[in-house]
């Protein structure tokens, strides 16, 4: 189990990630320090599910994309996972994951994971033009929010205490991020920071408002080998809305590594009310 805190110590992410059981059926439990405003941190909900299959005694290769679909607010205390190999294909795996309580489905996903080949590459995404990390103030949060007192935050633009009420002329933020305390970045860790910007109306609209994560995809474009590389190094994450109205908006992440690697990609699509 990674962590940067003592042996006799867990990490409060691999806390949230405990589970119990083993193959298609495993239990875990929600933890205060990953509570949002209202259920858990999706971001850790979806880490549980790339855990999950992690932990499954067929599973192959590393995550290359998941889908998970948040079907209302998941209860703070225990749920369960029914976690199922759909096929299996010579590079390609196929997964579906349930997440109930009391018998009742609160989530469902989909993931592909795969074995990875050397092949031609290229990538066009631009790397932003930011300043290094330490130059940057870490953001502080209020005690109300409690999953992000378990990020180390350094706003580029588009801070979450920045917001004054005047509306913006666009909704991006960019920032460096890493656990905190340091862990050691992996998939179910790069998965979560997948959803660590906060809903881009509250940026567009200056002010925070009624919503939240329906359905969240995400690409990821690095092996196990490469993540480990990066220790507990910063990752630069970038995030931006697309089109906002009717109750909906769509939210694009990009991460990246130190390196200018690009790690993952994010997709998602928010309710709002406003």
């Amino acid at each position: 189990m990674w962590s940067a805190l003592p042996d006799s110590e867990i990490h409060s992410f691999d806390d949230a990630l405990e589970l119990t059981g083993s193959g298609e059926k495993l239990s875990g439990r929600t933890t205060p320090e990953y509570a949002n405003m209202v259920g858990p941190f999706g971001g850790a909900t979806a880490a549980v599910v790339v855990r999950a299959i992690q932990r499954h005694p067929d599973v192959i290769g590393d995550p290359v994309s998941l889908t998970v679909n948040f079907l209302g607010p998941i209860s703070y205390g225990d749920f369960d996972l029914s976690v199922r190999p759909v096929r299996t294909n010579r590079a390609t795996q196929h997964w579906s994951v349930e997440i109930s309580q009391d018998g009742a489905a609160v989530t469902t996903a989909t993931a592909v994971f795969g074995f990875r080949r050397s092949t031609w590459s290229a990538t066009e995404a631009t790397f932003p033009s930011v300043p290094d990390a330490e130059t940057i103030a870490e953001q502080s949060f209020p005690d109300v929010y409690a999953w992000p007192q378990n990020y180390e935050m350094r706003f580029v633009e588009g801070g979450l205490m920045e917001l004054d009420g005047s509306e913006n002329s666009d909704s991006v933020s960019t920032l460096w991020l890493r656990d905190k305390p340091v862990r050691p970045l992996d998939f179910p860790a790069l998965t979560s920071m997948a959803d660590a910007f906060y809903p881009r109306i509250f940026r567009r609209l200056g002010r925070p408002t009624v919503a939240g994560t329906v359905s969240m995809t995400t690409y990821f474009h690095a092996d196990a080998a490469t993540l480990a590389a990066y220790g507990t190094d910063y990752i630069l994450g970038t995030a931006r809305g697309q089109a906002f109205g009717a109750g909906y908006f769509d939210q694009t992440a990009q991460l990246w590594g130190v390196g200018k690697n690009l790690l993952a990609t994010s997709h998602q699509v928010v309710y709002f009310k406003g």
